[in-house]
């Protein structure tokens, strides 16, 4: 059963700002895409991620997006050792544009937590 949050924009990185930024652009309420939800981790699915995230001790972790031939590869003023280069050789193998996080885009996603509660590269498709 979908309850009309982006599970992508639950992560506890910055998500009052994603909920102003959001808001600001009308998804205030459940919809297909960019509704933040009424707090941090309330869907089951993204909690899910987070737990077998904290469960586990990963080096890296890859996420492919849906919308974009991007790599976003930093959060905020984060920028974990080696993600700049790693994410140069991913962008040339996959042929994707190596591309800073637009501001609008940039907090509660499973790559900013990751990034910011791990310190450790992420690179986000």
């Amino acid at each position: 059963m979908t309850t009309g949050v982006d599970l992508n924009l639950q992560f506890p990185a910055g998500w009052e700002q994603a909920k102003e930024i959001k808001y600001s652009q009308g998804f205030n309420k459940p919809a297909p895409r960019d509704f933040v939800g009424y707090g941090p981790l309330t869907e089951p699915e993204s909690l899910a991620i987070y737990n077998f995230t904290l469960m586990h001790d990963f080096r890296l972790v890859i996420a492919y997006h849906t919308q974009g031939q991007e790599i976003y590869w930093q959060f905020q003023n984060f920028n974990p050792p080696d993600s700049l280069e790693i994410g140069e050789k991913f962008a040339q193998a996959s042929g994707y544009r190596l591309a800073e996080t637009p501001y609008n885009s940039s907090f509660a996603g499973y790559k900013d937590w990751f990034i910011q509660t791990y310190n450790r590269p992420r690179l986000y498709y």
